[in-house]
């Protein structure tokens, strides 16, 4: 009785772990509550803070960290369209957003360049690393749970 007991104990911790996702108090739902302006100020504080960027850089920065947030939240926004009406892009679709993401980084950080020290671009750079090894593990990851 008692191993049965467990068992089912154990059943219902595992299945409220794995429904954590978005709690009111996470910091995805927190995201999620923002606006794209909140969300642009607060990756300029953590851009800051990673860079020890100066006042005038932050000034110069702030815009094109807003105007890339807008890209993102239009991007988004298509997605759940999309989504919403169950259909999937076409390949060329794909790659057409793939090119247009590449563009988009690639002239953000000529834009950074001018404005960023050798010293913090390669900070800048390391960090983008980072984020990208960390996004590669975490789909790894997804895949293994399907």
């Amino acid at each position: 009785m008692k191993k049965v007991f467990l068992a089912a104990l154990l059943v219902v911790s595992i299945t409220t772990f794995a429904q954590e996702g978005r709690k009111p108090g996470s910091k995805r739902a927190e995201m999620e509550k923002m606006t794209p302006e909140q969300r642009s100020e607060l990756r300029l504080k953590r851009v800051s803070a990673i860079l020890n960027l100066t006042e005038k850089q932050q000034k110069e920065i702030a815009p094109i960290l807003a105007e890339q947030q807008q890209k993102r939240e239009k991007a988004l926004a298509d997605f759940k369209a999309m989504k919403e009406k169950g259909a999937k892009p076409s390949p060329e679709e794909r790659e057409a957003r793939a090119k247009q993401r590449d563009d988009d980084q690639k002239a953000m950080t000529e834009k950074l360049q001018k404005i960023l020290t050798p010293e913090q671009m390669k900070k800048w750079e390391e960090k983008k690393e980072q984020n990208k090894e960390r996004m590669i593990e975490k789909k790894a990851g997804m895949r293994k749970e399907e």
